[in-house]
């Protein structure tokens, strides 16, 4: 295990500081006894793999050593009979994909920049990608887990079965903890399928086409795996916008049900005034892996991204409320809008960083007053603790905060990421 000054500490992506030092631990064991010994000394660590979802949450309040967990990157048990894989937490998401294909599964993480997030990352951030809709979240493919607590203990939930009743779920429970409540170092994973076909659609929309186009697509007898509209956001998502964007939607499964939902999709998009539609098969993959990395690319320090959750329903009124309020605030607005899940994607940025700075702030406080709970993904590093990042403080916060006493009393883990400043 090496212990070092960092080299770059823009690595770590947390707006701070470096720390007094970097750890790769090449073992469970190694990483055990540092934590241990951390936890004894009163020393507060943080935990890394990718850094390419470190942008959400608050940064934290102090640090004084980083853990890279990039070595424990291993397949620990492989059971594609059984649907189930073992992964160390640092193994990357794309090594992981790769993995499972061979043997024709998946998982379905939707991870932004897959080469370069880590499954363990993944999870700790709760990452949410736009194919939950039909696949389901991320975390309802764990099915077991290992830990390493703040105190070095390694703790074990579930196991390598998809049915298991016995006891807390808690594996689901350091899902979306940003690091606070312990190492995620082992992730086991039920598998799906891999589906044979997939196939992308993308239309621009011409004006006053969006809202007969989103009523035409919700009522498609076959649906796409994720549809959403998009605006903006040129030359890192395919297509070209419209005067209403543009519709990107999604379809996996067998070559004649897709070509049978394309003909209805055309049918659907040609009566809601939508002219054309691009048909993509072989790039279809890399143009929804361009879609999500889009989701947390930075726009350096004139720029941030926010994550409002919602409803398909409502989803029309949150994004008319974003686009008014940046306009008033003179901030250009980039968006994804995901008819399935309700999701809305907003970009803002200015001319300038010092243009940006000025509107930024007054523009969270005035978001937050109408989206309670919308969510940072991607801010600059001088702005993190003038931003909300997490929105309003949610009612269960006090369960949160007891939950972290109990599993970190000491405050070793993270100190200030989470919400509420846990």
């Amino acid at each position: 295990m090496a212990v070092a000054a960092p080299s770059d500490p823009e690595a770590f992506r947390l707006g701070l500081r470096a720390p007094h030092a970097v750890a790769a631990p090449a073992s469970v064991e190694a990483l055990s006894k540092l934590l241990r010994a951390s936890d004894a000394n009163g020393e507060s660590v943080v935990f890394f793999g990718g850094g390419t979802l470190q942008g959400i949450g608050n940064a934290p309040s102090r640090y004084d050593l980083a853990i890279s967990l990039a070595k424990l990157s291993k397949v620990i048990a492989y059971e594609h009979r059984d649907l189930t894989i073992a992964v160390q937490s640092g193994m990357r998401v794309a090594a992981l994909d790769a993995k499972l294909s061979a043997k024709g599964q998946f998982v379905p993480l939707d991870a932004p920049h897959a080469s370069r997030s880590t499954v363990g990352g993944v999870l700790a951030a709760g990452w949410l990608g736009p194919r939950r809709a039909t696949y389901g979240r991320p975390r309802d493919f764990v099915i077991g887990s290992a830990i390493v607590l703040a105190d070095g203990t390694v703790a074990h939930a579930g196991g390598m079965v998809v049915k298991n009743s016995t006891g807390y779920d808690l594996s689901r429970l350091y899902v979306g903890s940003l690091g606070t409540l312990g190492a995620l170092v082992r992730t086991n994973f039920k598998t799906l399928p891999l589906p044979p076909a997939r196939r992308a659609a993308i239309a621009s929309l011409p004006e006053r086409t969006r809202r007969r186009a989103i009523d035409h697509v919700a009522a498609l007898g076959y649906e796409p795996v994720a549809a959403l509209v998009v605006r903006g956001f040129g030359g890192e998502i395919a297509g070209r916008d419209g005067l209403d964007g543009r519709l990107l939607l999604f379809y996996e499964g067998s070559p004649v049900t897709i070509d049978k939902a394309t003909r209805e999709l055309r049918s659907a998009l040609g009566a809601a005034g939508v002219p054309e539609t691009t048909i993509l098969d072989r790039e279809a993959a890399v143009t929804f892996t361009r879609l999500v990395d889009a989701y947390v690319s930075p726009l350096g320090d004139k720029g941030a991204t926010y994550r409002s959750f919602g409803t398909p329903s409502d989803l029309g009124p949150r994004f008319e409320l974003v686009a008014a309020l940046a306009a008033q605030h003179s901030l250009e607005l980039e968006s994804i809008e995901d008819l399935r899940t309700g999701d809305l994607i907003a970009r803002l940025s200015a001319p300038s960083p010092d243009e940006f700075t000025q509107a930024a702030v007054v523009f969270d406080d005035a978001l937050h007053v109408q989206l309670p709970y919308a969510q940072v993904l991607v801010a600059p590093p001088s702005l993190r603790d003038r931003l909300s990042m997490w929105g309003n403080d949610p009612p269960a916060l006090p369960q949160m905060r007891a939950l972290k006493q109990r599993f970190d009393p000491n405050g070793t883990l993270a100190p200030g990421r989470f919400v509420g400043g846990i």
